[in-house]
């Protein structure tokens, strides 16, 4: 098969910063050759040739890390041990109250 050299005006697939996304690029400028510059065939930006590389990569969540660091330090659980929860004892809620503005009729039942 023979090799095409590409040229001004040809279709490739580049990264849009502005669509954020992997779409058909035309060649707007080249030098040596090269592709230096392409325009988003969606939204018609001209911006510098990537090589199909996306923006920025997401960094992993600070967060999420710190947890994986406190789970690898917790003991392991055998599975004759009770569940944390089955230890402690439930509480029982109080019973509601009824809290009105204005004096009214007594709530039938109470004395």
């Amino acid at each position: 098969m023979a090799d095409f050299d590409k040229r001004l005006g040809d279709l490739i697939d580049d990264y849009c910063p502005r669509c954020r996304l992997l779409l058909n690029h035309a060649i707007a400028s080249m030098v040596e050759g090269n592709v230096v510059k392409v325009i988003c065939q969606t939204c018609f930006s001209e911006h510098p040739y990537r090589r199909g590389e996306g923006g920025k990569k997401k960094l992993p969540n600070p967060r999420a890390t710190l947890f994986d660091q406190v789970m690898a330090n917790m003991p392991a659980l055998s599975p004759q041990d009770p569940p944390p929860a089955a230890t402690q004892k439930k509480r029982t809620a109080n019973p509601a109250r009824y809290i009105s503005r204005h004096k009214g009729k007594p709530i039938r039942g109470k004395s």
